[in-house]
Order: C-alpha cells, then structure tokens, then sequence
C-alpha cells in the first residue's frame, strides 16, 4: 500500500495521533520507547528517562524536542513520513527515546534477542484517577487547535465529570486506552526489555522508581548527579517549569493552554474529582470484560508487585 494511501486511511480517535507511524520507524540499538496510556505518568516518565541520559539538567526547553511523541501530527495535511523522517535524523551518536500512548500490536514489539535491543517503559495508573485528570486536560487544549483540526470543542469536552464519562468517554469506548492497553502489555511484563511500573509505586517511592529505571536502561549516572536527577524529575521542580513540558514546540500553534501536563501529581483522589461509585462500578465491569484477568485489574487499580 502506497504512503499517499495509508495518509488517508480511516481512522478512530483524534486526527492528530496516528499510531500506523510507528509502524514505519527503523528501531536502533539502545532506543526506549515510552509506552504509557493517557494521564497515567507519562510527562513525568520522559523526563525521568531524560534526566537519566544526561545525567541531570534544567538545560531543554521542551521535553518535546528531548523525547519525540512518534504518533503526533502538528498540522492538517503534515504528511506521515515527516514525522518518520524526523526520527530518522535524530543524531546516532546518543540514545533516543520516544513516547507513546500506543501498546503493541499497533505498536512494534520488538523482542529481546532479536537483533534489535529495543527497551518498553510502560507506566499504568489507577484508571478512575486517570480519567478523571483527563477531563480537565482535554478542556485545557487551545481554541485555536480544536479550530485548527475543525473539531468542535463540544465533542470532547464537558462541564462535570459524569457527563464527560458518559458522553464523551462511554460514547466513544475510551475506556479500552486503559483496560485493552493492560490485555496487551500484560503478556509481555516478564520480557527481559520490558519494565512495567504502577504510578501509585513511582509516587510512593520516587527515588527507588528512578534507580529501578535506571538499572533497567543500564545507565549509572556518577554519585554526584543523583541529587540534580532527584530534584530535577521532583513533582515540585516540575510543576515551578511547566512551560518545559507542555509541548510548546510540537505544534505550529499552541496546542495547550499553562497547567495542562502538570496538574495534581497525585494518586488515591478520583472521588474529590468528580468519581462516583457508579461510574466505578461501570468502568470496573467493563474492565472485565475486555481484559478478564482478576490479578492484571487488580494490579491495574492498587499497584504493588507484579503477580
């Protein structure tokens, strides 16, 4: 199928993710791909994974332009190979990492020992807590670029939480970003180039979550850069420089108005969010149904050792 074909090709979700790109990429040696479902980590992870390359620095302006999201299009009409193209000439001389929210098979699943030493970071969240920091984060998308892509606000935003659940959420089956991205990774969790990490352990012990990822990536910053790597992926220093992380170079407009990425950094506060025991209830049964393992949805909501 030509390129020219597949640009044009049917799609579900928000025109500016297209997850068919990754299926383009010449994966290299040392790259870790940052697999994470929406709100659930992954700003935080990017810039743990950055500040570990480099051993600790306030010197970026965007983790964007460190850490490329590789199913993202800037603009209408941007044609797929650029974003490929992109990657393509990303300097071979260090390691690159890449984010995602796509699990495999639409992402590539390269496994060890195959002739390509590819890593997977893939953070989980509590999915009640995911969704409700979600609602805000959509609203939080500029006029300006739900104008750019001509979709209209009303078709992902709401004012309360129920009604974004289930019109906007329910409606559209967005609950499969969470529970059909754990059924994919869930297989794969004990793959010696896959670390599978729970937001609620990477709040309760920051430093541990940080040394863990470390020694998964084979980094060994020297002993005097651990307080800079600390302090520089600390929620606190995250949150005073926000504009370092709100993706202010990835579109041709503004994508986001300030406070989108770096909300609450908080875990165990979905009710105090809009959370009912309804729409738990809901969200939990159907998380059964498309991912039917009991200790995977358990481990999904609390966190702690891998079963």
């Amino acid at each position: 199928m030509s390129h020219a074909t597949e640009d044009a090709a049917p799609r579900r979700g928000p025109p500016w993710i297209r997850p068919e790109i990754q299926q383009r990429i010449a994966w290299r040696d040392g790259d870790v791909v940052i697999s994470v479902p929406p709100k659930s980590g992954t700003t935080w992870t990017m810039n743990i994974v950055h500040q570990l390359f480099t051993g600790g620095t306030a010197d970026f302006r965007d983790i964007y332009e460190e850490v490329p999201w590789i199913e993202f299009l800037s603009h209408p009409g941007q044609p797929l190979q650029s974003v490929v193209d992109r990657v393509e000439a990303m300097p071979a001389g260090r390691r690159r990492a890449f984010k995602t929210h796509s699990a495999p098979p639409a992402l590539p699943f390269i496994e060890a020992g195959s002739g390509r030493d590819v890593k997977y970071i893939v953070v989980f969240r509590n999915p009640e807590e995911a969704l409700v920091s979600f609602r805000p984060f959509i609203e939080k998308h500029s006029d300006a670029w739900f104008e750019l892509w001509q979709m209209p606000r009303q078709a992902m935003c709401r004012q309360d939480f129920p009604s974004f659940y289930a019109e906007v959420v329910d409606r559209q089956g967005m609950q499969g970003m969470f529970f059909a991205f754990l059924a994919a990774w869930w297989p794969l969790r004990r793959e010696e180039n896959v670390l599978l990490l729970h937001f609620a352990d990477m709040k309760r012990d920051h430093e541990a979550s940080i040394r863990t990822i470390a020694g998964f990536l084979g980094v060994e910053p020297e002993a005097d850069r651990w307080p800079a790597i600390l302090e520089y992926t600390s929620f606190p220093w995250m949150k005073r420089h926000e504009d370092k992380f709100e993706a202010v170079t990835t579109g041709e407009i503004p994508i986001l108005t300030s406070g989108a990425m770096i909300r609450k950094g908080e875990a165990g506060k979905a009710a105090s969010d809009g959370m009912t025991e309804e729409i738990s209830r809901h969200l939990r049964d159907l998380g059964r149904r498309i991912c039917p393992d009991e200790a995977a949805l358990t481990w999904l909501y609390e966190g702690g050792e891998l079963p």
